[in-house]
């Protein structure tokens, strides 16, 4: 019967041991992963490259180098002309006398409204087509940034562990010191049952 609980106590104390272990690992990992300012003095480069990259997609960035490609390749749009409609329409205004201000008016409103709404439609179909390409674009370099910024390196991870190593052996008492845990302590109370 001792033997038994001889060798359940080992294999407990075996599995707090090994879960000791990995807690430690684990507690490395998630600071190494975190630790943004080392991060950054090991590789200053890829740190400004990754806020620079933020902050570009942030102000806009993409609009405005398509739009200046888009200028670089087909040249400035051309300026809008003085008199917005044609000159046969004009001359029919103006033959209307009066009344040929009102009616001058409310065409106008109409060609401003159908122009808007044609810009607006233009706009979407543009902007479906920008996000067609662009979204696996950013998604990738979003998720590569993500990768980057949240990788454990074995640097860093060796040195977070060997700290927490440290930490722990400094607050537990060493062997042979202390007070010794009883068999139900160690089991969880079991006796008690």
């Amino acid at each position: 019967m001792a033997t038994e609980t001889d060798a359940a106590r080992d294999r407990v104390l075996a599995a707090r041991a090994s879960l000791g272990e990995e807690l430690e690992t684990l507690e490395a990992s998630v600071r190494a992963a975190i630790d943004v300012p080392a991060k950054i003095r090991r590789s200053p480069g890829k740190a400004a490259a990754v806020v620079g990259g933020t902050a570009f997609l942030a102000v806009g960035g993409p609009r405005r180098l398509f739009r200046a490609g888009r200028r670089a390749v087909f040249g400035a749009p051309p300026p809008l002309p003085e008199a917005m409609l044609p000159k046969e329409i004009e001359k029919a205004l103006r033959g209307l006398g009066d009344d040929g201000d009102k009616v001058r008016g409310a065409l106008e409103r109409d060609f401003a409204t159908y122009a808007a709404q044609a810009q607006r439609d233009r706009s979407r179909t543009r902007t479906l087509l920008l996000l067609t390409v662009a979204r696996p674009l950013l998604g990738s370099a979003a998720k590569a940034a993500g990768s980057w910024l949240f990788r454990t390196d074995d640097e860093g991870f060796q040195a977070r562990l060997a700290e927490i190593r440290g930490r722990t052996k400094a607050t537990t008492p060493a062997a042979g010191e202390g007070v010794q845990p009883s068999v139900d302590d160690e089991v969880g109370g079991v006796s008690g049952l």
